[in-house]
């Protein structure tokens, strides 16, 4: 039987198609491991306001009686050693020259995802976190919550967050959540650098309820949470995967339209 371009072809999209399963199966094995921790964009879903907290000072709070203008929602715990710290940080160095009204403009809420944490803990992270906007602001308009398992989770649940939790941590994503005053989720701003002229203008769109894009889906894609530094790894051989699936498929379809043609040329000649 001769060896026709149409079947050098076709054994060209098998050799491509063995290449590419080694490829996709080591792609879906590393990121496996990692399919419960990251963000999926909920734009326009309603955080629960009526789940109920701990305050500072222990006493029962609402999200109803805290999301009274554009609140900037940020779920961490406090006894984290490194990245939740990073975050908290960068937000606080942003408000410092942001020019916008704590308390009139926004409000910021934290809240801890571990139900085992105290007020004490968030008293102690809202000392540090208020030290270094190096200048006056008002207390109440950063909370620093604590909650019980179930409380939190919802929270959580409502703005497409998912942790998991390691040992005596968790892994988790880092972000905020841009939430309208009635608690509607407009915007999500993934990592702990911020531009105060970023914060500002989700803000803006916040107290207007414009829901913003987000690069949140496809970052899931391209990137995973390490677990041990909490930051986001590139992962080079799902993307390798991926282009290598489409650059074959176009090969594929090249080639048989190429055999196709040539045998138009054939059965005119």
């Amino acid at each position: 039987m001769p060896f026709t371009f149409a079947s050098r072809a076709r054994a060209l999209a098998l050799v491509a198609l063995c290449l590419l399963l080694p490829l996709r199966a080591s792609a879906q094995a590393a990121g496996s491991a990692f399919n419960d921790i990251g963000i999926d964009q909920k734009l326009g879903a309603t955080v629960p306001l009526d789940t109920r907290f701990r305050g500072e000072q222990g006493e029962p709070i609402s999200l109803r009686q805290l999301v009274t203008a554009p609140t900037i929602l940020a779920l961490v715990y406090y006894q984290c050693p490194n990245v939740c710290d990073l975050l908290l940080t960068g937000l606080a160095g942003v408000l410092g020259p942001l020019s916008a009204e704590p308390g009139t403009d926004y409000n910021v809420v934290t809240i801890s995802i571990d139900p085992k944490e105290t007020p004490a803990d968030a008293r102690q992270s809202r000392k540090r976190s208020l030290e270094t906007i190096q200048k006056p602001f008002p207390p109440a308009s950063w909370r620093f919550l604590t909650g019980d398992e179930q409380q939190i989770h919802a929270v959580a649940e409502s703005v497409g967050f998912h942790y998991m939790r390691n040992g005596d941590g968790f892994d988790h994503p880092v972000a905020l959540v841009i939430l309208s005053p009635s608690g509607k989720v407009v915007r999500y701003m993934l990592g702990a650098d911020f531009l105060p002229a970023d914060l500002k203008l989700s803000l803006m769109e916040a107290q207007n309820g414009t829901i913003g894009p987000t690069i949140a889906k496809f970052a899931r894609i391209c990137f995973r949470v390490d677990p041990k530094s909490h930051t986001l790894v590139f992962m080079t051989t799902r993307v390798v995967a991926t282009i290598t699936l489409v650059l074959a498929g176009c090969l594929v379809v090249w080639l048989v339209f190429l055999s196709r043609r040539r045998k138009q040329r054939l059965s005119g000649s």
